[in-house]
């Protein structure tokens, strides 16, 4: 049987930053302003997703250095860098000095696995090594070690007026207890809590192979419950969901009816697993904050965190996002008893 659920503990939210590519600059501040205010309204933490090649953000460790030069409280994390495209060495240096800039307020997720569409991108990417990249977990535990402060190179010292390092610098000391990763699977799930990692879990779980029915609030739950189980740190580890949670207790009735629309439209993709991977969705939540404690304290998976990061869905405008991190803060997060982290300037 599920457990009651917990207190909501920590509030975040996530965002991919969608622009236009006629006017990037624009989509950018869009999303450097949504971080701005949600540390006015008291949220813990803003994560940021990438999206290669697309009309979102490519880099978030770059709009994340900026964001730490307007917030000074909330935490600012990625969900998720795909290792794939990263260079562990390089990144671990990216992660690091923004960290440092932040104040130690970096979050960053990862995961592993080949770049999406690899086929396409190789020639780009990975020219001449290709076929030797190696996308399997040994990934991220090169970017673990480097992160941790072991050796990158076997010489340090003086050479001429240079100094070297044996490790990535800047080393950010309580930068590794901040790592996340993207787990969908009960084989990440269990790889991550092995890793002693916090584990971010969003809207997609791998079903398996059976032919169901599927409940994704069961999968997701049994994925954390694997996770915690290999975690050293047991029922503490820590667990974040990243739910699509829409709640429209301040919305127009044009804002209610369009959310309740773009919510439908995604609704068959719920209905049975997706493609090879045989992916699972979760339905998007909309409703007054009074509905949506009611479904999330049903749902298997919210009842066994106490940390969430709810994405804001696609394609909306400004405006509405402002309504619903606003709803998100001082309505849906009191009544699921989250007690309200100092806004800006407090505390």
């Amino acid at each position: 049987m599920s457990p009651d659920p917990r207190p909501l503990r920590k509030l975040g939210f996530l965002t991919i930053g969608l622009f236009d590519e006629a006017d990037p600059r624009r989509g950018h501040e869009s999303t450097l302003d949504l971080i701005t205010l949600g540390e006015q309204l008291g949220f813990d933490s803003a994560w940021l997703r990438h999206r290669h090649l697309q009309y979102g953000i490519s880099s978030p460790l770059t709009v994340l250095a900026a964001a730490s030069q307007r917030t000074s409280r909330i935490q600012l994390g990625t969900a998720v860098t795909p290792l794939g495209w990263e260079n562990p060495l390089r990144l671990a240096e990216d992660l690091a000095t923004v960290d440092v800039l932040a104040g130690g307020r970096l979050n960053p997720g990862f995961s592993v696995g080949p770049p999406t569409h690899y086929e396409h991108v190789r020639g780009a990417l990975y020219p001449d090594t290709g076929e030797q990249e190696d996308f399997s977990p040994r990934r991220a535990e090169r970017l673990l070690a480097l992160v941790r402060g072991e050796d990158a190179s076997d010489f340090s010292g003086t050479e001429g007026i240079e100094v070297y390092s044996r490790r990535v610098q800047p080393h950010s000391p309580g930068l590794a207890s901040r790592l996340w990763y993207g787990a969908g699977s009960l084989r990440s799930a269990r790889w991550a809590g092995e890793q002693g990692l916090n584990l971010l879990t969003s809207s997609v779980v791998k079903a398996g192979t059976d032919d169901g029915p599927h409940d994704f609030g069961a999968l997701q739950a049994a994925l954390i419950r694997a996770f915690r189980e290999q975690h050293p740190d047991g029922e503490r580890a820590r667990v974040s969901q990243g739910l699509v949670v829409i709640p429209t207790d301040s919305a127009t009735p044009e804002q209610r009816a369009r959310y309740e629309a773009y919510a439908r439209a995604r609704t068959p993709r719920t209905l049975t697993p997706q493609g090879p991977a045989r992916l699972l969705f979760a339905p998007d939540l909309v409703g007054t904050s009074e509905e949506l404690v009611e479904r999330l304290h049903a749902h298997a998976g919210f009842r066994e965190v106490d940390e969430v990061a709810f994405a804001l869905p696609f394609d909306f405008a400004h405006e509405d996002y402002v309504q619903i991190l606003t709803d998100l803060a001082t309505r849906l997060g009191p009544a699921l008893g989250r007690q309200p982290a100092p806004a800006a300037g407090e505390g």
